[in-house]
């Protein structure tokens, strides 16, 4: 099933007039082409089609990274062929998702002597991170309350309404309510009182979020350990945590590290993080880490025999590329602790200056926080006569791409434009980019005036079109009335 739509028109051949030295024929565009094509022609079509996306370092709406170093990319190429399950056959790229496991999972602050190997494992992005460690949650407490005697059949999760979709996936794929905390105007992250009212016997897990997509927001991660840890002793219940640290991951251990949100909080069993994020590398890769092999239950684990030895895997795919895992190991060596805390700082300082430019125009409310990932979050003070709707579709005449949505649940009046500072948006594309907001503005505010002024003339034109006939009407029977008193017809 297709269900992405396809865009342009309906046309069912492709016009191949740019590769026209190479083939003339048409090329039908959902059915196989007949015949082989040269491959420059196969590569000047596609190539031209692609020129119609927008640019990546100006998608201002994404998380994922979108500039690696040359040699990175190298990496990635001369290993782009390589299939990662293949672990007998490729045991160095084995042994390098081993080592990016292990250097995650102390940077998480996990309890792993310097001998012992930590838990986890490289996944492709924190979607199917969040699926996996979900799923050793629901696991756990099935077989728990199997030994109890209880029922298992209701699990639930709890949340803040400003989830991404994968929580939802989870919750709707493995059959797993979805309890949310709904936000509030001014607080737009789960708040962790509420949170830990919604637990009960079949609460699986908590799930809180170090980076909030809709603000950047850190949410308190050690308030929820503590209110829980109460709850779980008055109760009897065993209910953990989960940090889905997507976005903060590869943040806040270099630009916070006395915040405690991670491992170093007893109830925190598990921890995913987007490589492809804050991590900087490219799509997809993301890590979830656990905190001991006892949080991660063993039937979970599969081992195959047929790919040379015997390996043990635990992922919802099969096959995935080898490449991202060599690319966060490089950057992993190449940077450092201390290259990843200036290259945050550097996002945080340009996110800084972004601010700072938004709030001189005047026109918004900065709804992001100091403390969070690099994103800058606003929403316009005056909405009587356009919205960040506007603001952002005008925006894309300067090839810029910021999204503009929503907030979740009880705060869907409040409308937000977001940008994303990733390493690669310098400070003068965020002089840029304020630059064409003002611009922008500008536009909006005289189509505006335009658009009343004509308004107003109609509103005009529509009333002196009643008075003038009236007139008229009148002048012109005055008119035939004094003609037949002086005999003039």
């Amino acid at each position: 099933m297709v269900i992405s739509k396809t865009t342009g028109d309906n046309e069912e051949y492709l016009d191949s007039t740019f590769a026209s030295r190479y083939v003339r024929t048409p090329l039908p565009r959902f059915k196989l082409p007949e015949k082989p094509i040269p491959k420059e022609a196969a590569y000047q079509i596609i190539h031209d089609e692609l020129l119609l996306d927008g640019r990546p370092r100006l998608n201002l709406a994404s998380f994922v990274t979108t500039w690696m170093e040359p040699e990175c990319n190298k990496l990635m190429m001369t290993s782009v062929n390589k299939n990662y399950v293949d672990m007998d056959e490729y045991p160095v790229t084995t042994e390098l998702q081993n080592r990016c496991v292990n250097i995650i999972a102390h940077l998480f602050n996990a309890p792993v002597g310097d001998e012992e190997a930590a838990v986890g494992v490289g996944t492709v992005g924190s979607s199917e991170a969040i699926m996996l460690a979900g799923l050793a949650f629901k696991r756990k407490w099935q077989n728990k309350r199997k030994a109890e005697g209880k029922p298992y059949d209701k699990p639930n999760i709890v949340t803040g309404a400003n989830v991404q979709v994968c929580w939802e996936k989870f919750a709707n794929y493995f059959e797993v309510e979805l309890k949310e905390v709904k936000l509030s105007e001014g607080y737009y992250v789960m708040d962790p009182l509420q949170a830990v009212e919604l637990v009960d016997e079949n609460t699986i897990c908590v799930a809180a979020i170090l980076g909030s997509t809709m603000n950047g927001e850190f949410e308190d991660v050690k308030l929820l350990n503590e209110l829980l840890t109460k709850k779980n002793k008055e109760t009897g219940f065993d209910t953990p945590i989960h940090v889905d640290a997507a976005s903060g991951g590869f943040v806040a251990p270099f630009l916070y590290p006395d915040l405690e949100w991670d491992f170093r909080l007893p109830l925190v069993k598990s921890i995913n993080v987007s490589g492809h994020k804050y991590g900087l590398v490219y799509p997809g890769v993301g890590w979830v880490i656990w905190r001991s092999k006892e949080d991660l239950p063993d039937e979970l684990i599969f081992n195959i025999n047929y790919l040379g030895s015997d390996q043990p895997t635990f992922t919802l795919n099969f096959s995935k590329g080898s490449s991202q895992i060599i690319a966060q190991y490089y950057q992993l060596i190449r940077l450092g602790f201390e290259g990843y805390k200036d290259i945050m700082q550097n996002c945080m300082d340009t996110a800084k200056a972004l601010k700072e430019g938004l709030d001189k125009t005047e026109r918004f409310n900065i709804i992001s926080k100091d403390i969070g990932v690099p994103v800058v979050a606003c929403s316009l003070k005056d909405t009587s006569k356009y919205t960040v709707f506007d603001v952002s579709e005008s925006l894309r005449n300067y090839q810029w791409i910021v999204p503009a949505y929503t907030m979740p649940a009880n705060a869907e009046n409040i409308a937000v434009l977001r940008v994303v500072v990733r390493e690669d948006f310098s400070r003068n594309l965020a002089v840029r980019l304020i630059s064409d907001i003002e611009r922008v503005l500008a536009e909006l505010d005289a189509a505006h005036v335009t658009a009343v002024d004509e308004n107003q003339k109609q509103v005009k034109k529509r009333k002196r079109s009643v008075t003038e006939t009236q007139s008229e009407m009148v002048n012109k029977w005055k008119r035939f009335v004094n003609g037949k008193k002086t005999g003039v017809c």
